[in-house]
Parts: structure tokens; C-alpha cells; sequence
């Protein structure tokens, strides 16, 4: 051909570079928009419309690829409008091209034996041909983009054109892709965050450290970031300590969610329900009620009682609890009733509950995450493994007991078989002070942590000894105050640190040796294990000393007839003594 406008000219070569230069634009510009954007379908359908305006065609489609089996149309433009078409992933030219992750070109669609003319039977528009190239990255194909019929003319697509359509489709593709795991990045991150609150709300439903000296102890391992296990005790108000451990059924958020549920119904409803057997009945019903996907609860819960040493409690269907005797004995307790939430209660005594007198030993309830945790050596905890720790480190504190056995557990890796949780109570005591006299035959001892929020139990609990003594009203609420006032002091004054230290609350009334008095004689004895205090400075001040504190001291030496601080025998803590007379019982 000649120079003048000739396929080898001057102006073919400048329409060649013009038409590159276009396309590097549309190229340019697409990933651009494709940066800018996260409406990624929007971006998409943009996208089409430049393509098929560029490359001339009458319409496009944007085929998705689903589940490895459908193609579906996600926008669609020009003189057919097809959105939201389905087709198999293996039919038609679309579906051609994905199979291969090669572009084509159909010269003539009508004599195409890949080509689906249910389409143009249905609107009456004539496919002349088609130009379709994979959405692909890689050996990886997500979907196609189709154009059909160059606009205005009956001429098919050219080779250039697919070879500029796939390099579109590739930069649609890498978009997409980039969106998706963009996406994803964004969703992995929020359940993060909300896996994270959730082991957050679950730790606060947990109770605090035990205090040194406190009965009672535990702690809990998630194998996950959330745990199907808990456990939970807490202070009534008459003193005695309610307590639970259990372990739901399954693993991950629904057991965490149905973890959550029972351990705030055992604290919200124990605080009013203390029998174990009906506090266990009530909340499994409410578990029957809501329980999907035959989840369920194997749960213990009881209550341990400081002023008799004694623990009642009652099974449901889990592992076990071990009494460990101050003569080295183990005996454990099977449980006689099913798991809750399987079956509603039908009568009151479906959790027999039973009543073990501590005397000296301890008592330990656990998860099966313990027994079937896997030592060093692969080997199973099992039952034995735990009463040989537990016996072998019987004279450690009840805290430093159970982080043995966790101990023993860990792993490297630090992946757990299952969660651990345990649970100790412990009656070991340390030795009492030297009372300064024989305490009377109806004697009255309570013992609590040095915590403010305890002294409500400490009053009930002085309160109802005083009553049981045939003490009026008007003495008893003098008695009370005065009992108050030293455990306070005792609180903020000779504990230097918080929470760390008992408070031993001793009573008991003695009847005068002369037959001709009726007059009784009531001893107190407050003693604590902190360091030895200076008795002068608890001296009472003066009344018109307006300066704050001070005055609780005063209270007590107007309250009680006689006041004085002794030192206990083995030279630890404080002990301070009051009495008072009693009028005889009219």
C-alpha cells in the first residue's frame, strides 16, 4: 500500500500510537478508580462502560464466578441488559472462556456451537459476534468480561482488541482480588477485635485473685482465645462463701456465649437461692429453655461455710470433686445426676447434693481439661496424676497448689489440649491467738478476709450469735458497732497492703462464779496477722479534737466496759480484747 492513508503509512502508525496511547489511558484511569474506591462493584461497572465505549461494542457483561460452578452477571451495559443472568460455569462462550482462562474471539455467534442463543430468542437483539477475555491472575480465573457486535458495522473483533481486553480484564482482576482480600483483612480484623472483647467480658466474669489467707482459689486457661469453662464464688451476706465450676459442651463462641449465660445466672440467682440442689434445678431449667444444638453444662456448685468448716454441694454430671484429708486420704464424689440442659427437672431432688466437714483438709474441684490434659511426655494427667501433685505439695499455699499442676501442663507451643480450670477450698488455718481466757462452752468463731466489702458478713454473722445468746437489741447493736469498728481499723490501719491478711472474730459468753449473780460476761477477741502495731497509737483522742478519724477508737472503749491489746503468743499479727457485761435475761 501507498503512503496516503495506507495500512503502511503515516496515518496507520499514528493511529496505531494513538490507539495505544489510548488504552495505556483507560488503563491508567481504571486503576486509578480501582485505587480510590471501595465500592468495588460500582468501580467494576464503571469499568465496563469504558471498556466497551473503547473497544466500540454495542453491550458488555461482567461475569462472576460463584462456588466454582456459576457464572453470574454482576453489571451489564448497552443494548442488553442482563444483570443478575445465571448460567453454568461450563456453558456457553463466557463459560468457554473461564473452563480455559483463554481469551476468544467469535467471528460469526450464530454458527458458534458454544454460543447460548436462548438470550436473543428472548429479546429479539441479534448477536453478530463476540469478544470475551478471562478475569484472571495467574492460573487463577474469577470471571470474564463479554462484548458483542461492533458498534455500527458488521466487522467482527480484531486480534488487537483481545489483546487489549485481556490486558483489561487482568487489571479488573487484580483490583478485584486486591478488594476481596482487602475485605477480608477487614473482617479477619473485626472478629479479632470481637474475639478479644469476647475473653475480655468472659476474664471479668471471672472473680478476683483470691487474697492471701481467702479459702478459696482458682483460676482458668482458655485452649482458645474464649473458654467454655468457668468458675465463680462470692460472699454472702451472712458470711458464707457460694462457689461454682463448670464446662459447656462444645468449643468457640457458642460455647462461649452459653459459658457466659451460666455463669452470670449461678451468680445472679446463688445470691438469693442458697440450697445447691435447687439453684442447680432453676438454672438448668433456664438453660432446657434456650439450649440449641444439644449444647449442655456439666456443672458443681455448693457452698463452703467458714464458721463450721463445711462444704454442701451438688453435681451435675461433672467431673468428680476431690476431699483431700488432713491425713492424706483422698475421697472424690461421682456425681449422681445428668449435665444440664438435656432434661428439665421433673422433681426437687434431681442434684442430690451432699456435705463434706473439711477438718483440716481441702477440697478441689476441676475440668476434665486437667484430667485429660497431656504431660511432657503425651501421657494423660488423668485422676492419680492429680492427688500425686496435690499430695506431693500439700504444705504449699492452696494458690501455689493449683499453678503446679498448670504448671505441669504447659506446653511449649503453647497449645492445650482443652481449657483448665480449677478450683480449691482450703480449711488449713494458721494457729489461733492465745486467748486470755477459756472461752464458754456456746462459743462463736468467724473467720474473713481483711476486705471491706466482707465486714457485712462479719456483722450478720455477730448479729446472729449475739440473738442466739438471748442479747436485747439495744446492747447487741452497740456490740455490733464496737465488733465493726475494730475490723476496720484493722483494715485500713494495720494491713499495709490491701487484701492481703484475715481478720479471726472470737465470741463467747461466760456466766458469772458467784451463784448469787446473774450478770454474764461477754469476750471478744479481733485478731490479725498483720505487723505488730504501737498500742499507744490507737489511743483514743479527745472528743473536741475536731480533726478527722480517730474517733472509732473512742466508740469502742464507750461501748465496751474493758479494752485491750494483747500480743499473741507466736509473736504474729495483733489481738485485741473486749468485754462487756451482760444483763441477765428477764
Amino acid at each position: 500500500m501507498d503512503t496516503n492513508g495506507t495500512e503502511n503509512g503515516p496515518d496507520h502508525g499514528h493511529q496505531r500510537s494513538s490507539r495505544l496511547a489510548q488504552g495505556l489511558g483507560l488503563l491508567a484511569d481504571m486503576s486509578r478508580d480501582f485505587a480510590d474506591t471501595r465500592d468495588i462493584a460500582g468501580t467494576l461497572s464503571r469499568a465496563l462502560i469504558h471498556i466497551t465505549e473503547y473497544l466500540d461494542a454495542e453491550g458488555g457483561a461482567l461475569f462472576l464466578l460463584e462456588d466454582e460452578r456459576i457464572l453470574r452477571c454482576q453489571s451489564s451495559v448497552g443494548v442488553i441488559q442482563i444483570d443478575g443472568l445465571t448460567l453454568p460455569a461450563d456453558q456457553g462462550v463466557v463459560g468457554s472462556v473461564v473452563q480455559a482462562n483463554a481469551g476468544r474471539i467469535v467471528r460469526d455467534a450464530q454458527t458458534e456451537p458454544d454460543f447460548d442463543k436462548s438470550v436473543d430468542e428472548r429479546t429479539g437483539f441479534t448477536t453478530r459476534s463476540i469478544l470475551c477475555a478471562p478475569m484472571s491472575i495467574a492460573d487463577q480465573c474469577i470471571g470474564a468480561i463479554e462484548l458483542i457486535n461492533k458498534h455500527g458495522s458488521d466487522g467482527p473483533f480484531e486480534d488487537a482488541d483481545l489483546a487489549l481486553l485481556e490486558i483489561l480484564c487482568s487489571s479488573a482482576a487484580m483490583a478485584l482480588l486486591n478488594a476481596r482480600l482487602a475485605a477480608s483483612l477487614v473482617e479477619q480484623e473485626r472478629m479479632k477485635r470481637e474475639i478479644e472483647l469476647a475473653a475480655e467480658i468472659q476474664r471479668n466474669l471471672l472473680p478476683a485473685a483470691g487474697t492471701s489467707g481467702f479459702p478459696l482459689f482458682g483460676f482458668n486457661i482458655p485452649a482458645r482465645e474464649v473458654s467454655g469453662d468457668f468458675f465463680d464464688y462470692f460472699t454472702l451476706a451472712d458470711g458464707r462463701i457460694a462457689w461454682c465450676l463448670g464446662d459447656v459442651s462444645g468449643k468457640g463462641i457458642n460455647a462461649a456465649l452459653l459459658m457466659a449465660k451460666t455463669a452470670s445466672l449461678y451468680r445472679c440467682l446463688g445470691k438469693t437461692e442458697t440450697n445447691p440442689s435447687a439453684l442447680l434445678a432453676r438454672i438448668n431449667d433456664e438453660i432446657v429453655e434456650t439450649a440449641t444444638r444439644g449444647m449442655f453444662v456439666t456443672l458443681i456448685g455448693g457452698i463452703y461455710d467458714p464458721a463450721n468448716d463445711t462444704v454442701c454441694f451438688a453435681n451435675g454430671g461433672h467431673e468428680p470433686p476431690l476431699y483431700h484429708s488432713r491425713d492424706g486420704i483422698f475421697h472424690d464424689f461421682p456425681a449422681e445426676a445428668p449435665p444440664l440442659g438435656i432434661l428439665a427437672c421433673t422433681d426437687g431432688n434431681q442434684f442430690p447434693q451432699e456435705t463434706v466437714r473439711l477438718d483440716g483438709g481441702s477440697f478441689y474441684v476441676f475440668t476434665d481439661g486437667v484430667t485429660e490434659g497431656k504431660l511432657p511426655n503425651g501421657v494423660s494427667l488423668g485422676t492419680e496424676g492429680v492427688k500425686r501433685s496435690l499430695a506431693k505439695d500439700a504444705n504449699l499455699p492452696l494458690d501455689e497448689r493449683l499453678k503446679a499442676i498448670c504448671r505441669m501442663l504447659d506446653r511449649d507451643d503453647g497449645a492445650l489440649h482443652d481449657d483448665i480450670t480449677v478450683l480449691g477450698i482450703d480449711a488449713a488455718r494458721p494457729t489461733l491467738a492465745r486467748r486470755e481466757a477459756p472461752l464458754g462452752d456456746q462459743s462463736f468463731t468467724y473467720r474473713f478476709a481483711a476486705r471491706a466489702e466482707l465486714l457485712q458478713g462479719a456483722r450478720n454473722a455477730a448479729r446472729e450469735y449475739l440473738k442466739s445468746q438471748g442479747i436485747a437489741q439495744a446492747p447487741i447493736n452497740d456490740i455490733v458497732l464496737a465488733v465493726d469498728e475494730a475490723c476496720q481499723n484493722i483494715i485500713r490501719h494495720a494491713y499495709r497492703d490491701p487484701d492481703k491478711g484475715d481478720i479471726v472474730l472470737d465470741m463467747a459468753l461466760h456466766t458469772s462464779a458467784d451463784p448469787a449473780s446473774s450478770l454474764r460476761t461477754l469476750v471478744i477477741y479481733v485478731r490479725d496477722f498483720a505487723p505488730e502495731i504501737d498500742a499507744i497509737t490507737v489511743a483514743p483522742r479527745k472528743l473536741e479534737d475536731t480533726r478527722p478519724g480517730g474517733l472509732g477508737t473512742h466508740f469502742i472503749r464507750e461501748i465496751m466496759d474493758e479494752v485491750a491489746y494483747l500480743r499473741p503468743r507466736e509473736g504474729i499479727g495483733n489481738l485485741l480484747r473486749m468485754t462487756k457485761e451482760i444483763p441477765p435475761i428477764h
